[in-house]
């Protein structure tokens, strides 16, 4: 090779993002590296309400709108079961601060598969319109009064009844042409349990890939396995409504996890997800979006978060964590935090 087609080839591996790196690489993406520290702006968190589980766009007119699950705190933290709602709150800047607007979603009552809770939402826009997924439950064909409901959440995990309604947790849409609704709800869940998790299908997470299909996250519990391990699944469809058809091979098996946020990058030609495992939050890559590997840097935060002000917080949980990313730059990584009796929202700055 002559000095000049030499100099090419270098110059060529320089510019593109991962060439170094081969097709068998996870990219060199480093969320963690990023992390800034918080400040007051960057929490949100309701004096009446545990806030949980957010999820970020842009608005047309350049406000930010923040879609978060939320909860009575007089009934307990464990109602997120029972008593859960998709909120809506608008921000200047997806770092905050936010400022609530409206309940979106509710349990739709009857014997609706989302008759009982709405939860866990992530807000995407796909070909004109907004998809707000979500998952909720239900008892069957006899409704659970609001006494029993009240039991069932301030009892927790011990509860006869509590296990029936986590168990039929399922995975729907609603779809609309404005971020102010009205919200058409799926009639049914959009995807079925198979493959890699069973009884549950529950935190969706979903992003489009290079050649139009949609790519769906999902957690359930881990076949055949008598511990306590949740599973997180791939499903496929060719629009953002579903059906999605879960597909064998699962995308993380070897440890407890949940809780993904999936996106596809441009610059680096993959696709990225976040999960929280039990003590941190951990980044995950695909190239084609089937077949999921440990990124190169991996572990993105521990579960401890630091304030400009020099304070440090230790959450007893820190999970859902969701990256708003915007020109194709992660700017916020979102994060559910749980402090004794508290529960909030953080919206953690990153910076190149």
């Amino acid at each position: 090779m002559g000095k000049t087609a030499f100099f090419i080839a270098c110059t060529l591996i320089l510019l593109v993002p991962g060439a170094m790196y081969g097709q068998s690489s996870t990219g060199a993406l480093n969320i963690g590296a990023s992390i800034q520290p918080i400040a007051k702006e960057n929490i949100f968190r309701d004096p009446d309400y545990y806030n949980w589980g957010s999820s970020i766009i842009k608005g047309s007119k350049g406000k930010y709108h923040l879609f978060y699950s939320r909860w009575p705190r007089k009934l307990g933290f464990s109602s997120w079961l029972t008593h859960s709602e998709i909120a809506h709150a608008v921000a200047e800047s997806p770092e905050g601060p936010y400022q609530y607007v409206e309940i979106v979603l509710e349990g739709r009552g009857g014997n609706q598969w989302d008759a009982i809770t709405a939860h866990n939402p992530k807000i995407k826009y796909f070909e004109g319109k907004y998809y707000l997924y979500y998952i909720g439950t239900h008892v069957g064909r006899h409704a659970v009064r609001e006494q029993k409901r009240k039991e069932i959440g301030g009892t927790g995990g011990s509860h006869p009844m509590w296990d029936v309604l986590r168990d039929n947790q399922r995975t729907g849409v609603a779809v609309s042409e404005s971020l102010q609704g009205p919200w058409r709800r799926s009639g049914k869940p959009i995807l079925e349990l198979s493959g890699p998790i069973t009884t549950i299908t529950v935190n969706p997470a979903l992003t489009q890939g290079p050649q139009g299909t949609y790519y769906m996250i999902v957690k359930g519990d881990k076949p055949n396995e008598e511990r306590f391990i949740r599973n997180q699944a791939i499903a496929i469809a060719p629009n953002p409504a579903g059906p999605f058809e879960v597909q064998e091979t699962p995308v993380i098996d070897y440890m407890d996890t949940e809780d993904a946020s999936v996106w596809y990058d441009e610059n680096w030609k993959r696709f990225y997800g976040v999960f929280h495992a039990h003590d941190f939050i951990g980044l995950i890559s695909s190239i084609d979006g089937l077949t999921w590997r440990k990124a190169d840097h991996y572990k993105v935060i521990s579960k401890i978060l630091k304030r400009k002000n020099g304070e440090i917080i230790r959450p007893d949980r820190m999970e859902r964590p969701f990256v708003y990313i915007e020109n194709g730059r992660p700017w916020v990584l979102s994060l559910a935090v749980k402090k004794g009796a508290d529960s909030f929202s953080v919206f953690v700055p990153l910076r190149e």
